[in-house]
């Protein structure tokens, strides 16, 4: 297929329109339906029942919640395969999950991996480790305890996911809802974080190589750009309880889709955060639309929550974030998102 060479429309914010002879890659081309993932998660959890809680699942142990999430890194571990550098992959694992806990109003405490590997290898897991233990700082949690699982008939290469355990009291945790006339206060991603990469990956590679020398400022090869590691906001947590803070969203798998998770309102973003020059070289490379992009990346934010207009100024001030946008009134009966200019 033939690469996008800067002929499709510049939006003026770092974003670029599809690829002028219609080669335009999706999400689907490069092998994640996202509209299948949700019809089958949705099977999965209508056999297993559903429990209390959205980003975190929440069990009631009296005088307050026990709170569970787990994910993992997807295929950014395929980036790290190819530089052979390992390193900043168990930050992701770390916070993928903790972010998601913090999204409930949930403070994380504890953290337990799964390693599955091919064959083992001392300086992989080494590397892995060595990620694990800087995410557990940063997000202020413990590591407690881990599996390593060597299946050469399942796994080709590694795969690494965990689970985070976390305690709120009852009145802590986020309401969930977002209420009409809210503000939405928003704080930066460091990257592309840890979703979105099979998209990014499929148009990265079509004419360049990991180990290309990277064309914009930060990184020595693009490889390097992809594994950016995750921005963890667990320093959010104390703050957004603070402000009262209603609900909040940790911008991963769907985009800026994932606002409508607050409630089925319309999100209006008016001032949203710039997209890093990443964004705009797996738009150009892949001929990716600029809906597609915001269906799948979080273009420069990570987080947002959701709050009364009197106190967002005062949390964005104390916490680096600024305020983003506002949320209207139902914008159907799943709720959406406007964002530079598009209709999500």
């Amino acid at each position: 297929m033939d690469d996008d060479d800067g002929d499709g429309v510049d939006g003026g914010d770092g974003t670029r329109g599809g690829d002028a002879d219609g080669d335009e890659l999706t999400y689907a081309d490069a092998g994640v339906d996202i509209e299948e993932s949700e019809a089958a998660t949705a099977a999965l959890i209508g056999m297993v029942g559903e429990g209390e809680g959205d980003y975190a699942g929440l069990l009631d142990i009296g005088d307050r919640y026990l709170a569970l999430a787990t994910d993992g890194v997807g295929t950014k571990l395929l980036v790290a395969e190819a530089l052979s550098d390992y390193s900043t992959v168990g930050i992701d694992c770390i916070a993928m999950n903790v972010n998601d806990l913090v999204a409930a109003g949930v403070r994380p405490v504890a953290f337990v991996d799964y390693l599955a590997v091919d064959e083992p290898d001392e300086t992989f897991a080494e590397q892995v480790g060595e990620g694990l233990a800087a995410g557990a700082e940063r997000a202020d949690i413990e590591l407690v305890g881990g599996e390593t699982a060597v299946m050469p008939e399942v796994v080709r290469g590694l795969d690494l996911a965990g689970t985070c355990a976390g305690l709120a009291a009852k009145d802590g945790v986020f309401d969930g809802e977002a209420e009409p006339g809210d503000a939405l206060v928003g704080w930066a991603s460091s990257g592309i974080h840890s979703n979105g990469l099979t998209l990014a990956r499929e148009a990265v590679t079509r004419e360049h190589a990991y180990d290309d020398p990277c064309p914009f400022e930060g990184y020595e090869v693009l490889g390097e750009a992809l594994l950016e590691p995750t921005r963890i906001y667990t320093d959010l947590l104390d703050p957004m309880r603070d402000h009262g803070v209603r609900a909040a969203a940790h911008v991963t798998g769907g985009g800026w889709t994932n606002l409508t998770r607050l409630g089925a309102h319309r999100y209006v973003i008016e001032d949203p955060f710039d997209a890093q020059p990443v964004f705009e070289f797996v738009q150009s490379a892949g001929g990716v639309s600029d809906e597609e992009m915001h269906r799948t990346f979080n273009m420069g934010t990570g987080f947002v929550a959701a709050l009364d207009p009197e106190t967002a100024e005062s949390l964005a001030a104390a916490t680096g974030g600024r305020v983003i946008g506002r949320v209207a009134e139902a914008g159907g009966a799943d709720g959406s998102v406007s964002i530079r200019g598009l209709e999500l």
